[in-house]
């Protein structure tokens, strides 16, 4: 077979515009919201869903990657742009949390029978943990947080804070997370 060619400047956009409508309607509805929903969001007919994803599931996985590669891309724009390692590391906390956040219901649909979600578990460890792993590096150089926190520890502890949120509307993730990552910093609980 033939190498893909890359999508067009316009073919790119349209379809990150489609993948943003699709996970903002996933988090207000779940991954089960009907598909007029999306196309109404995006703009555009469900025909146009449907050529560029056939089935439920490939979009599903096409919001996932979507968003991993969105996450994982802030990450070193985040340490390039802020005054300190810690506070892009903060940031990219924060987006992590609004990443697992719109991940609502996807934890049943990834327990399906789809061959293709059982690459997405791997696909979001080969392209976060390096990511906060260089966070954490730089923040942990800059003497600013512990230096033996491990970058799959720090995202494990952060999304299961975050678990709760699903069932108790009064319960707050976010501050739970700001209490995790003020821990890290030198200097607190004994270090």
């Amino acid at each position: 077979m033939g190498e893909r060619k890359p999508k067009r400047a316009d073919a790119r956009r349209n379809e990150k515009t489609l993948l943003d409508a699709a996970a903002a309607v996933f988090v207000a509805s779940g991954v089960d919201a009907p598909v007029r929903d999306i196309a109404a969001k995006a703009g555009v007919g469900m025909g146009t869903i449907y050529r560029h994803f056939p089935t439920r599931a490939d979009l599903i996985i096409a919001v996932f990657r979507h968003q991993v590669d969105a996450c994982a891309e802030a990450g070193p724009a985040l340490l390039a742009s802020n005054e300190s390692p810690y506070a892009a590391l903060t940031q990219w906390i924060d987006l992590f949390v609004d990443f697992l956040a719109t991940k609502h219901g996807l934890a049943g649909a990834l327990q399906s029978d789809n061959a293709g979600f059982e690459s997405l578990h791997a696909y979001f460890i080969d392209r976060l943990v390096p990511v906060c792993a260089e966070l954490l590096d730089a923040a942990a150089a800059a003497g600013e947080i512990r230096a033996e926190v491990r970058p799959l520890e720090l995202m494990r502890g952060v999304g299961n804070l975050c678990v709760g949120a699903d069932t108790d509307p009064r319960y707050d993730a976010r501050r739970l997370v700001g209490i995790l990552l003020a821990g890290l910093r030198c200097g607190t609980m004994g270090a």
